[in-house]
This record gives C-alpha cells, structure tokens and sequence, in this order.
C-alpha cells in the first residue's frame, strides 16, 4: 500500500535509509536517527515529506523528498532525496507509484519540477529513470561542502 509517511514509520524509513546507504557503498555514511526524522518529518515545522510502500505491515519503499524553488519558473518544485525499494519487493511497480506520487503532487500544487541525482554508475536505476522519460541534466554538476570545508568557508564569512 503506497500512502503517505506518518508517525510510527520512522524506525521503517532509517532501515530503508541504511540500505540505500548500504547498496551505494556508504554503509557508515548514515547519521540520521528516529528522533531525527520524527522532527523532520512530523515535527512542528516539517522540512522534509515522505511516501512509504507498506507491505505485510513493513515498510518497503520510500521517497523522501523537499521543497526546492525556481527563480525563474517562479514556482516550487520537489526535490527527490531518496528514493528506495527493498531488493526483494522490486520488479512489483513500487518505485513507479512512488515516483508517480510525487509527480501527482507537483501538478496538483502547480510545481514546476520534480529533480533528483543518480549515481553514474547505478545502471539499473539509470534505466528506471529512462523508462519514466526522466531527461539527464549532464551540463550540471552537483557541488558540495560539507565537514571541514563548510566550517572553514563559513568561518571565513
């Protein structure tokens, strides 16, 4: 069952956080805890969104995504953080409905974009992608600070 993330979900979605992390050969990269998410996702102010799969009572897919803004659409867009399904529940259509959830909610609020990364070498997901017409953005490149660097470049302000 493809359905919104509610609290409760939080222990379902890290599994599936860490065996993304897994599968993309980070397997110690993940920091993010219960906690973490309950006040992300449920807090308050909430900064993130998630969609889960759900099924026999576990949760086996997501799409973790937030707000993303277009200066020259003018208009929001989302942006796909992580989009996950267990090996062993693949090939069943849960990462077209999530994908397609999200692109639901775009055209529902007036979004203008639904964007995300993948890994050059993820073969199999480049090939999801292609089959739901999603378009590379090769002249793009991601940049990033984080640790050291972050903390220097700020310092330096």
């Amino acid at each position: 069952m493809l359905r919104t993330a509610q609290p409760g979900d939080e222990a379902g979605i890290l599994a599936c956080i860490q065996a993304l992390a897994d599968y993309e050969r980070e397997p110690d990269a993940v920091e993010n805890t219960v906690d973490a998410l309950t006040a992300t996702l449920f807090g308050e102010d909430p900064k993130a969104f998630g969609h889960v799969v759900e099924r026999d009572g576990r949760i086996v897919g997501i799409a973790l995504w937030f707000l993303t803004y277009s200066t020259w659409t003018g208009r929001h867009g989302i942006w796909l953080e992580d989009l996950y399904v267990d090996d062993a529940q693949r090939g069943r259509g849960y990462g077209k409905a999530l994908i397609s959830s999200l692109a639901e909610v775009c055209v529902a609020r007036g979004y203008s974009r639904l964007e995300w990364t993948v890994l050059d070498w993820n073969a199999p997901a480049i090939a999801f992608y292609r089959s739901i017409s999603a378009a590379p953005m090769d002249e793009w490149t991601t940049q990033r600070l984080t640790g050291d660097a972050l903390t220097a470049l700020a310092a330096a302000s």
